[in-house]
């Protein structure tokens, strides 16, 4: 008997939401970056988004959804989000701040809503792939979907 797949934060609020998304799982034992969890899946790296918390320096925090073969620049990200400057927060606080782990950090379902911003290019696709909440699970859906359940912003914001 197969082993009944233990929902995330992010895949509860999804399936309350009714909004149309596919679940993808690889296997976490041999990936290891983002570009390896998308040759996994058979994707393009740059249909495949990773997800980075950031704190401002005001204190404040926010969540950036880039391709995962990309680097986000931090001077277009502190200026998306009107801070004089971001950096990433440490992965000791990763957990604490959102209820995610590095590597399973997902959008959708943290502790508290961070303005989230993703970078422009998701636009290009008919769906965008991104943490599912947990290691080895990755979540397809549309920008527009995603945006019906938070509030994402499309921006310029990886290094050129």
């Amino acid at each position: 008997m197969a082993k009944k797949l233990e929902k995330t934060n992010a895949m509860r609020i999804l399936a309350a939401a009714g909004l149309p998304h596919t679940l993808h799982s690889y296997d976490d034992s041999t990936a290891v970056s983002g570009v390896e969890v998308a040759a996994q899946l058979g994707e393009d790296p740059d249909h495949v988004f990773k997800t980075l918390v950031t704190q401002g320096k005001s204190g404040e925090h926010y969540v950036f959804m880039i391709p995962v073969a990309q680097e986000l620049d931090l001077k277009k990200a502190a200026k998306a989000c009107g801070e004089k400057s971001v950096a990433m927060i440490k992965s000791r606080d990763l957990l604490p701040t959102t209820g995610y782990i590095h590597g399973g950090c997902s959008p959708i379902g943290m502790k508290k809503p961070f303005p989230t911003y993703c970078d422009e290019t998701c636009v290009l696709f008919d769906t965008i792939i991104f943490s599912g909440g947990r290691i080895g699970t990755q979540i397809e859906m549309s920008f527009d979907d995603l945006c019906q359940l938070m509030d994402v912003e499309p921006v310029d914001l990886v290094v050129d």
